[in-house]
């Protein structure tokens, strides 16, 4: 089993360093990193660069012009590259606990797919975070929503980790599944721009094509940097899409991976 870690970035260089950095620490190091870039700046790709120059594994900037907000399209190409047959998808202001990799890993089945839980970290705790360039010992202790998932236990999470086919709660900041699974749907649908409910939608044609959801407790930690609330000025035509696919029981989008596929196996046979 390879695994593809995949984490998704905007313009705060700062938050992605500590999240590549919680990646190159793990127990059990993904076969890559690809870091889907939404179009930053030049600064970002500095850091990318500084990173992979260290890193025991390929660190990738799969970078796209800024657009606007076109999150599905930067993690349709970045899934498209990556060599790894599973794929697990974080955002640039998640840090990773040391086991993270090894958790999805351990929870990983075929014809599921992993929801994860997440660690909220509030504004005054997150500052103190990037001040000190990582973590630091008994952070969780407080300024944390949910201090539960704080909580690291392979015991728990064979109790309360639990299998559904629902789509609420869906958060891809913690998320994994097959790659082949995704490109039986045609991964993210690209006709999402703008933030809110790419990745409730990505879950439901993944559910409608039999894929079953994989909820993970107590393991698979991820810590949440604060930031504000992002712009939700199109959320409700992304949430018309949401319903034709819920009513229409999708499993295809019209505009997704194929192309990026495509592109990759010219390029691949172009570079033998």
């Amino acid at each position: 089993m390879h695994v593809s870690l995949i984490i998704t970035t905007y313009n705060w260089k700062e938050a992605l360093e500590l999240s590549l950095q919680s990646a190159l620490k793990q127990e059990m190091l993904p076969l890559e990193i690809i870091v889907a870039d939404d179009g930053s700046g030049p600064d970002t790709a500095a850091v990318v660069a500084g990173v992979g120059r260290v890193a025991e594994i390929p660190v990738i900037h799969s970078w796209q012009e800024d657009k606007g907000f076109r999150l599905a399209r930067s993690r349709n190409r970045a899934i498209a590259r990556a060599r790894g047959d599973y794929i697990v998808l974080v955002d640039g202001d998640i840090l990773l606990e040391r086991h993270f990799i090894l958790d999805h890993c351990r929870f990983a089945h075929p014809g599921f797919f992993v929801q994860g839980t997440r660690v909220l970290l509030n504004r005054e705790l997150s500052e103190e975070i990037l001040r000190r360039g990582g973590l630091g010992a008994g952070f969780c202790a407080s300024r944390v929503e949910n201090r539960k998932n704080c909580y690291r236990s392979n015991l728990l999470a064979r109790l309360f980790s639990f299998r559904s086919r629902r789509i609420g709660g869906i958060k891809t900041c913690n998320f994994a599944f097959w790659k082949q699974d995704a490109i039986a749907i045609n991964g993210f649908n690209e006709k999402f721009v703008g933030w809110g409910r790419e990745d409730s939608e990505f879950t439901v044609r993944l559910l409608n094509n039999g894929i079953r959801r994989q909820n993970v407790r107590f393991n698979a930690l991820a810590y949440h940097l604060w930031h504000p609330m992002n712009d939700r000025a199109r959320l409700a035509e992304n949430d018309r899409i949401l319903e034709r696919t819920i009513r229409e029981k999708r499993t295809w989008c019209d505009k997704g991976i194929d192309q990026y596929l495509e592109e990759r196996r010219v390029a691949v046979l172009r570079d033998r």
